[in-house]
């Protein structure tokens, strides 16, 4: 190893270096492959049943499979940015993951629920706006932890810093 590498890790408190260990662990970094290639696969699925049709699909199944597909791709360029980063994150994937999860939970609550209002029972609607609202408020939940846990890292990063200078 070089001078630099060596000083560089002398220089990073060994509490913080604790912290972030999980942050950077493989098992955090097949978590993430599991997420890119769940995403990819299920958008390459969808695109080919929607390509090997043999008769045009209807304008809302067309709009139903786009964002389908627009999902998938969205989480496996969360994973693929994620790997992609050399050094801890800080929590900053939890906080991205948790936003995507929150704004998909919502598009899709309210699209279903507009559906189900449109061409289902009262009933139907109830159990759709219900199930949206439960996955809604898991994906707020997961949000608030990863916004709690990105701001314990920060602070404890800046509090080690601050003792280590």
């Amino acid at each position: 190893m070089s001078e630099y590498d060596d000083e560089a890790r002398r220089a990073v408190p060994k509490e913080l270096e604790r912290a972030l260990a999980t942050e950077v662990s493989l098992r955090s970094r097949m978590r993430h492959v599991a997420v890119g290639l769940a995403g990819g696969c299920g958008a390459v699925l969808i695109t080919v049943l929607w390509v090997t049709e043999p008769h045009p699909l209807p304008a809302r199944t067309q709009a139903a499979f786009a964002a389908l597909i627009a999902v998938g791709l969205a989480w496996a360029a969360f994973a693929g940015w994620a790997l992609s980063r050399r050094r801890p994150l800080f929590a900053r994937d939890r906080v991205l993951g948790a936003r995507l999860a929150l704004g998909v939970s919502v598009v899709t609550c309210a699209v279903g629920t507009a559906m189900a209002a449109i061409r289902g029972s009262t009933a139907d609607t109830l159990a759709i706006a219900l199930t949206g609202g439960v996955l809604i408020a898991a994906a707020g939940l997961l949000l608030a932890r990863a916004h709690a846990r990105r701001r314990a890292l920060l602070r404890l990063r800046d509090t080690l810093r601050d003792g280590t200078a």
